[in-house]
């Protein structure tokens, strides 16, 4: 039987890393805009989305799946597995991960996804009603289901090991991560782990309408100002992004590059759109992640904020830190890089991860775009990136349902 500390032992460092996001295709081109702060929200522009109430958001432009996937997987599956799978595939291409040398059933796969395939499913309704039933296609079970990336991820691979589906609204993304480091503890010698989304389709849209947080805005420089008097709401995204999370040891022995480790998670549940009561929520989530990481409040370097727009919960957030941080929640600096690309629900916080990582790499603070004047007692980082030496990052991320969730990442050279 294996102990506990044993099981402990089996560090999960993040080996891989890949990007499909607005604001860029690829790590490079996503760190790069990312850490210059240049933005790309802007009127949504798919088919059948001009006229909605909702019009501004960040989508990824430059992405032809067809030079990543192959047609037979492209034609039964949606825009959001898309992104998983080309996602997956950069990922696995950074860690160099022997697939063809390991065991099929010692790499897993888990993603997590709120939005599913909504651009696939309205296309093949549209056919059921005006065409009828013989005219809708075959893979309509499949492609609008939140567990099609794991699924496809895992059968395109020929991963075998623990499989996982994460739906537990926009914190789903960091859930599918500690999933991940969970699936190794337990055995597992690699998982590919992430969140995508593409939720800018018209009836995704329509389905997000009900929601009082989402921008109304129709100026991109006004659209989604968190931390500021003129705070109304998100602007919603699209992309994702997805880590091959590996065993610690077998990551060593093979010298790979590691770019950090997954070295804390905690979540709590305080209800739907109760901002107030996400204060105490979240800063739990945090005090909890900071025990599992056997981390001080005061070795966080660097806070990525959920930053969801609300004035509410802006406060709440700004609050929770400084609860859980103590006197150095007000000093730490924190950031919202996604304001620059959009909240893309399940995959904001997986985006945030990548966008951590890197700035534990670079030894740099990304700024958080369109915002300037702060209104709450927080070091947020804005106009421009920060130079630092940030060896251990948080990253936060709180769903509309209530979720909140916390993980601390360490960098390659922290101890874990």
């Amino acid at each position: 039987m294996t102990s506990a500390k044993s099981t402990r032992n089996r560090g999960a460092a993040v080996t891989g890393l890949g990007v499909i996001a607005p604001n860029g295709v690829g790590t490079d081109a996503f760190w790069k805009a990312t850490r210059e702060g240049i933005t790309f929200l802007d009127r949504i522009s798919r088919e059948g989305s001009e006229h909605f109430p909702v019009r501004i958001g960040g989508q990824v432009r430059g992405f032809d799946p067809g030079s990543m996937i192959e047609e037979r997987f492209l034609v039964q599956t949606d825009r959001f597995t898309h992104f998983a799978m080309a996602s997956a595939d950069l990922a696995l291409d950074d860690a160099k991960l022997p697939v063809d040398d390991m065991s099929p059933f010692a790499v897993g796969v888990v993603t997590a996804a709120g939005s599913g395939g909504g651009e696939f499913g309205q296309r093949e309704l549209q056919q059921l009603y005006g065409k009828g039933p013989r005219y809708v296609g075959p893979y309509q079970s499949i492609a609008w289901f939140y567990a099609a990336s794991t699924g496809q991820v895992s059968i395109r691979g020929g991963f075998k090991g623990p499989c996982g589906v994460v739906a537990n609204d926009e914190a789903g993304g960091l859930d599918a991560l500690a999933h991940a480091r969970r699936s190794i503890r337990r055995g597992a010698d690699a998982v590919v782990a992430g969140a995508s989304e593409a939720s800018l389709a018209p009836y995704s849209i329509v389905c997000m309408l009900g929601w009082d947080e989402l921008s109304r805005a129709r100026d991109a420089g006004r659209a989604y100002l968190p931390f500021t008097e003129d705070a109304c709401g998100f602007a919603p995204g699209e992309g994702g992004a997805m880590l091959v999370v590996e065993e610690e040891g077998a990551a060593r022995r093979r010298g790979v590059r590691i770019r950090g480790f997954i070295a804390g998670y905690g979540s709590t549940f305080t209800g739907p759109s109760r901002w107030e009561r996400s204060r105490e929520g979240l800063a739990q989530a945090i005090r909890v992640a900071l025990e599992d990481a056997e981390c001080a409040p005061e070795e966080i370097d660097v806070v990525f904020a959920d930053a969801l727009g609300v004035p509410e919960a802006d406060r709440a957030e700004a609050l929770a830190i400084a609860d859980a941080l103590g006197p150095h929640g007000t000093r730490v600096p924190v950031t919202a890089p996604k304001t620059g690309f959009g909240r893309a629900h399940c995959a904001a916080p997986t985006l945030d991860v990548a966008a951590a990582l890197l700035s534990m790499e670079h030894r740099v603070v990304p700024p958080t775009p369109y915002v300037t004047d702060v209104c709450h007692d927080l070091d947020l980082v804005t106009r421009s990136s920060r130079p630092a030496e940030p060896r251990t990052a948080l990253v936060l991320s709180r769903g509309l349902m209530g979720c909140n969730a916390a993980l601390v990442l360490r960098g390659p050279e922290g101890d874990y």
